[in-house]
């Protein structure tokens, strides 16, 4: 499905009608619904857990025009990555898209808190930085008055009805990259076709990161002629991030010496931290030295997984806070990380690697992030969401699927036997994630011909 570059611009759908999409009323009527039902929990949970206080306002639209005045040069370019994934794969296309318009202006959404502090610490060639706002109608005008794009660029599957929708009649166009259907998010765009289909109509290119999403993408109502493949710029954002005084960082913040041995269990979910320390502990009868760095996927279980620790015998598990409020690290076997936004660093010290959302049906996480560092990255069968990385992987003998805690210890210890494989099959892997970089190149470019076509169509557009 690379169609031509002709293709999708003759076929882009800047000369429309300005109706709202026919099924937005429905929509906008079960969003209000949701609303009401919704909105008294989260409003108790900001009062009482302060979670989603510092992104509420920003996500109702709460924030003066002038936040947005650094937004001087041209084109004007707005770009939403919705939470940490995305994030870094929108990095590597903004400074892409940099390189191609130095005197651009760039703006960064994205809809969570850890994607916010993520994005000001990779994303250092954005101009702003802005919560993506609800998609109620109000909003969404008045935030896209505030920023008034010259074309919009969604990451991954962020298909938002009613931004869509002013932005085709406002003229705006709008585009998808490294886009990525997973399985579990495809059966649930197909059983609702009839609404994407025309929702998708108004997206003036799809840019996916690989056949399959193609396939799932235009099952659901993408038009063939608007989608292509141009593949992940993730692979951009690690390669690039990799560096010696990273992992120098790691080491010292953790307190680990440089020839201690590691085992990085990284964004585990309930249910796989019980088997990782069961793992560690039958490992620690041939390797006694080596320590466990333990990283849930959500911090707020820091208590429970503390808990977890205590019961397998870790009675003097530590935590990365408590390291920083100046508590030394004497002999702990496990440190549990409950700081947001250390992972990747972190994975640059490790020995071997156990990435979590697999030993339990979540779909798997970022397997790239460890491969990058060359890294053997082990998981359970549960890799839904990221097939195509691991088939890149386990080509290499980098990546290893395992079915339970008994085979994750037999194929560790293996591996710790084997240090000259475990090496030459982590640096193998790292090979593979650098030679798949490009896709980040490829999208900057595919929205550069958009935006001259849309100049072409729309000479004295200036967005209203």
């Amino acid at each position: 499905m690379t169609g031509d570059k002709k293709a999708f611009i003759v076929t882009s759908p800047f000369i429309v009608g300005r109706r709202g999409l026919k099924y937005l009323i429905p929509y906008n009527i079960l969003l209000g619904l949701s609303t009401l039902v919704l909105g008294p929990f989260y409003g108790l949970k900001i009062l009482f857990t302060g979670k989603y206080r510092k992104s509420i306002g920003g996500k109702l639209g709460n924030v003066g025009p002038e936040m947005f005045e650094t937004l001087d040069g041209a084109p004007r370019i707005w770009v939403h990555a919705v939470s940490v994934g995305e994030v870094t794969a929108a990095a590597p296309i903004i400074d892409a898209l940099r390189g191609r318009y130095p005197g651009a202006s760039i703006a960064l959404s994205s809809s969570t808190e850890t994607g916010q502090e993520m994005a000001r610490r990779v994303a250092g060639k954005a101009d702003l930085f802005f919560y993506y706002p609800l998609d109620i109608p109000w909003v969404v005008k008045k935030v896209l008055g505030y920023v008034r794009p010259d074309i919009l660029v969604l990451l991954e599957s962020e298909f938002w009805p009613n931004l869509i929708d002013r932005c085709r009649r406002r003229g705006t166009p709008v585009v998808l990259v490294n886009g990525r259907i997973s399985p579990r998010s495809f059966n649930r765009y197909r059983l609702s076709r009839f609404f994407w289909k025309e929702v998708l109509a108004s997206v003036d290119w799809l840019g996916m990161i690989s056949p399959v999403d193609a396939e799932r993408i235009g099952a659901f109502g993408g038009r063939t002629e608007r989608i292509t493949v141009e593949g992940n710029a993730k692979y951009d954002g690690l390669a690039a991030r990799v560096a010696p005084s990273l992992r120098e960082e790691a080491l010292e913040s953790l307190q680990i010496g440089a020839g201690e041995q590691v085992f990085v269990a990284g964004s585990t979910h309930e249910g796989e931290e019980d088997v990782v320390l069961e793992v560690f502990a039958a490992l620690q009868r041939d390797f006694p030295g080596m320590c466990l760095v333990l990283v849930p996927r959500h911090t707020d279980r820091r208590e429970e997984v503390l808990r977890k620790a205590r019961e397998k015998g870790f009675s003097d598990t530590v935590t990365l806070s408590e390291i920083r409020a100046g508590r030394k690290r004497r002999g702990e076997r496990v440190i549990v990380v409950d700081v947001i936004g250390e992972l990747f660093k972190i994975y640059g010290l490790a020995t071997v690697v156990f990435c979590g959302g697999s030993l339990v049906p979540k779909g798997g996480q970022n397997i790239l992030e460890a491969a990058a560092w060359g890294k053997v990255v082990f998981y359970g069968p549960s890799m839904e969401d990221f097939t195509e990385e691991r088939r890149i992987l386990e080509a290499t003998g980098a990546g290893k699927t395992v079915a339970d805690g008994g085979a994750l210890y037999r194929e560790i210890l293996d591996l710790l036997r084997n240090p000259d494989r475990l090496l030459r099959d982590g640096q193998t892997g790292k090979e593979a994630v650098l030679r798949h970089r490009g896709a980040s190149d490829r999208y900057a470019r595919r929205i550069g011909l958009i935006l001259e076509q849309s100049r072409i169509n729309q000479p004295s557009a200036r967005r209203r």
